[in-house]
């Protein structure tokens, strides 16, 4: 394939791409619903979203910490490999919990 080629359906559309090389996902302008997963795609991190606050999404790394803010047009829905792993985080640390 080509510089020039254009897959079926794409009509010339181009992908961004973040800090690693990421593919961010633009097509959306919407925020991400809250509690979904995310990638910020500067940096690659998994995160869960919690909401948004002025122009940035927040994300917090599965199994708790500090959020952070990622503007939208940054942020790519998290692959299903992700989402599992970050879910088996998140239940692990529930297990470790006082009750």
């Amino acid at each position: 394939m080509t510089g020039e080629d254009v897959e079926p359906g794409a009509q010339g559309a181009q992908e961004a791409h973040g800090a690693q090389g990421l593919p961010v996902a633009s097509a959306s302008p919407g925020v991400p619903e809250p509690g979904t997963f995310a990638v910020d795609a500067r940096d690659g991190r998994v995160g869960r979203v919690m909401g948004s606050v002025g122009p940035y999404v927040q994300l917090r790394a599965p199994g708790g910490g500090a959020e952070w803010d990622c503007p939208p047009h940054l942020l790519r829905t998290a692959p299903s490999g992700l989402v599992l792993r970050a879910r088996v985080t998140e239940i692990n640390r529930e297990g470790r919990l006082p009750r």
